[in-house]
């Protein structure tokens, strides 16, 4: 991609602004494999990241044929943010987020079938896995819990706790983030050594 100027990048996409099919064709061929590729970093799946591809691409022809077509100054920073949401809102329909609490009883099993050092390493990562969510606040928790060891779905915590869906993605966010810090380094070694 740093073969291609802005300069035709924007002219490309103007073209498409006013239905020009054949621009459409030209972008569409110039970044078809570099959202793929976004897509398919996160998903490992071809067909569902080719699916996203399609998305990305219907999508963007709909939005600059809109009033007003929205600017778009910094082109890969636009595609691979249309693919991260289109990953997401994949991973939500098809439910491919896996519960903590699934993970958890996954290790459990792991650590009862191994010798006593996992089993110890499994007890240590179980404390620190719920120190952190006990440090969270009132309401991050609550939304944690209901989306990692319930498994509802954002639209349905906003619903249940009568707030907005982007409220509900803030505190997951920030929780997230927190038990990232403190948490995957000891998931990982732990799936390591299982």
């Amino acid at each position: 991609m740093g073969q291609i100027s802005y300069a035709e990048d924007r002219d490309l996409l103007v073209r498409i602004a006013r239905g020009d099919t054949e621009a459409f064709d030209a972008f569409y061929e110039r970044y078809w494999k570099f959202v793929f590729n976004a897509a398919f970093k996160r998903l490992g799946n071809i067909e569902a990241s080719k699916d996203i591809s399609q998305e990305v691409f219907s999508q963007l022809w709909l939005r600059l044929q809109s009033e007003p077509a929205p600017i778009v100054n910094d082109l890969s920073a636009y595609l691979y943010v249309a693919v991260r949401n289109h990953v997401f809102k994949w991973m939500e329909r098809e439910r491919r987020y896996v519960p903590v609490s699934d993970v958890l009883v996954m290790l459990e099993e792991r650590g009862d079938a191994a010798d006593a050092g996992s089993g110890l390493l499994f007890e240590e990562l179980l404390i620190a896995y719920r120190q952190v969510v006990e440090r969270m606040p009132r309401q991050q928790r609550l939304i944690f819990r209901l989306r990692y060891e319930e498994g509802m779905s954002s639209s349905e915590i906003a619903g249940h706790l009568s707030l907005s869906e982007k409220t509900v993605r803030n505190q997951l966010g920030r929780a997230v983030s927190k038990m990232k810090a403190r948490i995957v380094c000891w998931l990982v070694f732990l799936i390591a050594i299982g």
